[in-house]
């Protein structure tokens, strides 16, 4: 009984909304959004001390986390500057267990998968969901974000992984996820999937996708890269992110852009 209570309790609204609902333009920032953590986490750590590098992400993650968190229904710049954070310092998390400690990017990849498993399930026995349309306390929230960190560590680890660790390249990486990603569309749309699952796979697939991106355009030549540059692809994709947000504000008095899961 008191189990039975408490999933009713949690399905209840309890507020308005603090996260976006997963709409086309949504999914075009998150992958955007992967693509500049990976670049301005590249970038920060050639021209600053990697120490110091990381410990100014995690400052700035920090910050920006408490900021969406006393957002009290959802706000597209903070949102999105959150995410913006958890891309930059979640890419270094990833990087310092490889780099730093040794740890084989398969390993970081089952790590962060077993996280992010252990997430889910403690969110699911406590809120009884895992719904992103039902983000709508702080706790609810608080999980959602612990999700968020755990998904952008285990996608730089597999992203790495397939275009380091198996000697794929960024180019065949890319081509790759974008293959994977589709998986969860097709099988939401066509086959029924569930769409908790479907969002969150695709979720987790859009870090090494838009990383693999970000590195092709990135690095060098001889790295495998187009050799444009860390630090103006960094340039280039926080602009671009910043006109997606814009955007959000445009498109906001006017019509409702439908729901796309993922």
């Amino acid at each position: 009984m008191t189990r039975t209570m408490l999933r009713t309790s949690t399905h209840r609204r309890t507020g308005p909304q603090r996260v976006p609902n997963p709409t086309a333009l949504f999914w075009i920032t998150k992958g955007v959004s992967t693509a500049m953590g990976e670049a301005v986490s590249d970038f920060s750590i050639h021209v600053l001390p990697p120490v110091v590098a990381v410990l100014c992400g995690f400052v700035l993650f920090v910050v920006a986390l408490i900021v969406q968190l006393t957002r009290r229904r959802y706000t597209p710049w903070a949102y999105w500057t959150a995410v913006g954070m958890v891309g930059v310092f979640g890419t270094m998390a990833a990087d310092v267990m490889h780099v730093a400690l040794g740890v084989p990017y398969a390993v970081s990849t089952l790590f962060y998968a077993v996280v992010l498993a252990c997430v889910f399930l403690l969110w699911w026995r406590l809120e009884g969901t895992l719904s992103v349309h039902k983000v709508d306390t702080f706790g609810r929230e608080a999980f959602y974000w612990a999700a968020v960190v755990a998904t952008f560590a285990m996608g730089t680890a597999l992203g790495d992984l397939a275009a380091v660790g198996l000697g794929l390249g960024y180019l065949t990486s890319i081509v790759v996820f974008a293959v994977v990603i589709l998986v969860p569309a097709m099988g939401y749309r066509f086959a029924h999937w569930n769409a908790v699952f479907s969002f969150w796979f695709a979720y987790v697939v859009t870090r090494p996708l838009g990383a693999s991106i970000a590195d092709w355009f990135g690095k060098t030549p001889a790295e495998g890269g187009l050799g444009a540059g860390e630090g103006w692809t960094s340039l280039a994709l926080v602009v671009l992110m910043a006109s997606l947000v814009v955007a959000m504000y445009v498109r906001a008095p006017g019509r409702r852009m439908p729901v796309v899961e993922p």
